[in-house]
């Protein structure tokens, strides 16, 4: 898979959230991952950067770009506007109450999206197939398809229709994998 191929990427993902209340709680939960995240990563230090925060904004920024030029710059401002708060609050609340607010906040949203996925998807995550990927794309993912919900964005024209199609393809072969297991 190309590194800025938008259709796989999305396909893939999208193969593990089809159900509508998955896809709703990982709208409501992944982000909340990101920010909570970079309010921890402020604290460690890198060479080259401030802190590993601002490096983890830039890849991810860097990425959604790539992906997408309209969406994707829309993501990438997300994410430096979360590292902007992130940075902040974990400046105002000091070190020792931020690891303890982020990992409250990561307990929740991690909780829910496996409830998620156990409850309502009936399949693991995608982070159990590809780590890196799963979470890379998971943040872009909600975004896009906050954006197609709300205001009927597509990249390219027919890209969600095709999409769809590569997906019911890759939850087909999976389950026709999961009934060989089974038989």
């Amino acid at each position: 898979m190309s590194l800025f191929d938008l259709e796989k990427h999305f396909a893939f993902y999208g193969a593990y959230h089809s159900n509508p209340i998955n896809i709703f709680i990982h709208m409501l939960f992944v982000w909340p991952i990101f920010y909570s995240s970079l309010m921890l990563f402020y604290y460690v230090p890198m060479l080259f950067f401030p802190n590993f925060a601002s490096f983890f904004t830039i890849v991810y920024a860097v990425f959604y770009v790539g992906m997408d030029k309209k969406a994707g710059s829309l993501a990438a401002l997300l994410c430096f506007l979360c590292w902007v708060g992130a940075s902040a609050c974990a400046t105002h609340l000091g070190y020792s109450l931020t690891w303890k607010v982020v990992l409250a906040a990561q307990l929740l949203c991690w909780t829910a999206q496996f409830v998620g996925h156990g409850v309502f998807e009936k399949r693991a995550p995608a982070l159990l197939d590809n780590l890196v990927q799963a979470f890379l794309m998971a943040p872009f993912f909600v975004f896009l398809e906050a954006l197609q919900h709300f205001f009927g964005y597509e990249p390219y024209p027919g890209f969600h229709a095709k999409v769809k199609a590569m997906v019911d393809a890759e939850i087909k072969e999976w389950q026709e994998k999961k009934q060989k297991k089974l038989s």
